[in-house]
């Protein structure tokens, strides 16, 4: 497969990805904000920190504005990380590969794109009529999902989508538990109530599975068990690491040389870094340095993934 196709393949799957968490993340706060939070009003602070790259003082300006932290997140054309831009650049790549998607997957990504273009967005966006345009966007989200993993083939294409699609979840991941763990000052021992901890498990689709699997009142460390080492929760890192060694093997296994062989042993590091950390050993002093070694390691692993296979200087 040609450098350029897999580049194509793999972003349009980030792309998608990212979209799709910028969503929960976004369509989680909008719900959580309508009803008074555990620790007083609950402002788009933290979700305007994570997704754009606005100033202190333009955050201050808008973080207690909903429509106005809506627009930012999902419309603004100044915005790199908004959800237009997402889409947009998702659009241009599955554009140029469309011999090797289907072309419901085009249709689709090519909808989205039409959807978020729409020019009275904004309008919609500054009324009660935001919940409507989230659930839209959601719908649009899934049903990418499901038409590509039912009419995509599983061949090469598959592998570098489904690598670029569980990278950008796994770093997903990292940084909203970082996030939220920040909030709470890394304590991971202390009892808090699950209240604390619904904003972090909706935006990752786990409220329900928690509520399901988890027994005790050690919420802090239950979640932290969940978002890291639940091999059951999709959106867990051991989940997507696994994943990840799983289509790694599937795009290295019928060339073998030295530079898949250090690829591998790479990330080979990194998953039993995940795979072979006691929860235990995680606490107030060690949390936020484990969080941020893993996001760097999996970040150098990107880059070496992409100088082998997709020609990056």
């Amino acid at each position: 497969m040609l450098s350029r196709i897999a580049d194509s393949l793999f972003w349009l799957a980030r792309y998608m990805e990212r979209a799709e968490g910028l969503l929960r993340v976004s369509s989680t706060h909008y719900s959580l904000s309508l009803d008074k939070d555990v620790n007083g009003e609950l402002t788009w602070q933290p979700v305007l920190e994570t997704f754009t790259s606005a100033t202190a003082s333009e955050i201050e300006e808008i973080a207690h504005h909903t429509g106005p932290a809506l627009m930012k997140l999902l419309t603004e054309a100044n915005n790199n990380n908004s959800l237009k831009a997402i889409i947009g650049r998702a659009r241009e790549n599955a554009r140029g590969i469309q011999d090797y998607i289907t072309k419901e997957v085009w249709e689709e990504v090519n909808s989205f794109y039409h959807l978020i273009n729409q020019p009275l967005l904004d309008r919609r966006l500054l009324t009660y009529e935001a919940a409507d345009v989230l659930q839209e966007f959601t719908r649009r989200s899934v049903l990418y999902t499901g038409i590509t993993d039912i009419t995509m083939a599983r061949g090469t294409g598959w592998a570098f989508m489904n690598l670029g699609k569980y990278i950008e979840r796994c770093l997903e991941t990292i940084v909203l538990t970082n996030k939220q763990y920040a909030l709470n000052y890394y304590k991971v021992n202390e009892i808090k109530d699950i209240m604390q901890w619904r904003h972090l498990l909706m935006s990752l689709s786990g409220y329900e599975l928690h509520l399901k699997t988890y027994r005790s009142s050690l919420y802090n460390h239950d979640v932290l068990h969940q978002v890291l080492f639940n091999e059951d929760f999709p959106h867990s890192v051991v989940y997507s690491l696994g994943r990840i060694d799983r289509h790694l093997q599937d795009v290295t296994r019928k060339s073998f040389s030295e530079e898949n062989a250090a690829l591998q042993r790479n990330f080979g590091r990194l998953f039993s870094k995940v795979k072979h950390t006691d929860l235990e050993v995680l606490n107030d002093n060690t949390l936020q340095p484990f969080l941020e070694e893993l996001r760097q390691d999996l970040l150098r692993f990107t880059h070496l993934l992409s100088q082998k296979f997709f020609s990056y200087a």
